[in-house]
């Protein structure tokens, strides 16, 4: 079955062609990073607008690449939430009106379960059952997968997620945006040894995350120091250190507690560096181990989408002809897609 997956939930404009024999055939990707970073943050009219701008052209770049005719597609997947509900609607729309001039299903696929099923585009996919950690600009999760739509949230963040908590902290130290991957570059000149700031929430039990009184301790850290690039380091490689001890400690309790060895991580603060080298070397010492998509795929895009959009759709799923968006989708609310 060959699968076109269309992603247009925020600031990136990804399409894809994935088919369930060959794999992913080809997939394009935009970012909308130098339009927003005027602004210090995504401008949602302005990501609407380029999402309209770019997409008919990366699909035809993607057909293509792919070398298929647009006959040969025999099901649609478009990103239906959570997101801007604008952007969405782009791509939701395209995606929907494309399926119905071929005469094909289409399906409306949850952006975070698009990110945690993009490590079984690898060549050495995990198998389920698996502990998730999906952390991104605006989610932060913790997710005991038993197969494809059947989720049981483990912990979740309380307020601010952890890519979102690197932005604003970016964003104090007058970084470019994006925020967060600057910040990871900067810690890498700073002294691990100079802060030690504060672990949210690992001196009790439970799985939840918190990270606003992390990047409000940064802010008053900064406050009392002179401007400079080694403060401006240090503070930032204080706070990153943080984060990944923090999310780190959370994974080694969420496998103890599902007795499970298998950690899929994935999201865009997945391709921070430190991150990776700590799940590596804490899931290796627990006799487990740790599933990533490659870097180009813990951004937002449209390989996962397309993937996702497969796993339902060969099984089945079908949306009714309604054109679906939502700007907020728990993931808790999916179901295996036989149950649809």
């Amino acid at each position: 079955m060959l699968v076109l997956g269309i992603e247009t939930s925020c600031d990136e404009t990804g399409v894809a062609l994935y088919d369930g024999k060959r794999g992913l055939l080809a997939h394009r990707l935009y970012s909308q990073a130098e339009l927003h970073a005027e602004y210090g943050g995504v401008v949602p009219e302005l990501a609407s607008r380029d999402h309209i701008r770019k997409v008919i052209p990366l699909l035809r770049q993607v057909f293509q690449e792919a070398g298929v005719g647009l006959a040969s597609v025999e099901g649609v997947a478009y990103t239906a939430g959570p997101g801007l509900m604008g952007a969405l609607l782009v791509g939701a729309a395209l995606g929907r009106s494309l399926a119905w001039a071929w005469g094909v299903p289409a399906v409306g696929v949850h952006h975070m379960e698009g990110h945690l099923l993009a490590p079984l585009l690898e060549p050495d996919p995990p198998s389920f059952p698996f502990v998730a950690l999906l952390v991104s600009g605006g989610h932060t999760l913790l997710v005991r997968v038993k197969g494809v739509g059947d989720y049981y949230i483990l912990g979740e963040s309380l307020d601010d997620a952890a890519g979102e908590a690197f932005d604003k902290t970016a964003k104090l130290l007058n970084l470019p945006y994006p925020g967060g991957p600057a910040l990871a570059r900067l810690a890498e000149r700073g002294d691990p040894q100079r802060f030690c700031f504060p672990r949210p929430m690992t001196d009790r039990p439970g799985l939840d995350f918190s990270f606003s009184g992390l990047k409000t301790f940064a802010i008053n850290v900064w406050r009392t120091l002179e401007p400079s690039p080694q403060n401006a380091a240090d503070v930032a490689r204080a706070f990153e250190d943080a984060v990944v001890e923090t999310l780190a400690i959370k994974c080694r309790r969420a496998l103890q507690a599902t007795g499970l060895h298998s950690l899929v991580v994935a999201g865009g603060v997945g391709a921070n560096q430190r991150l990776r080298e700590r799940l590596r070397r804490l899931v290796l010492a627990e006799g487990g181990q740790v599933y990533y998509p490659r870097p180009e795929f813990c951004t937002d895009n449209g390989a996962m989408i397309a993937h996702a959009g497969y796993r339902r759709l060969s099984a089945g799923q079908q949306d009714n002809p309604a054109i679906l968006a939502t700007a907020r989708w728990s993931l808790a609310a999916l179901r295996p897609p036989y149950e649809y």
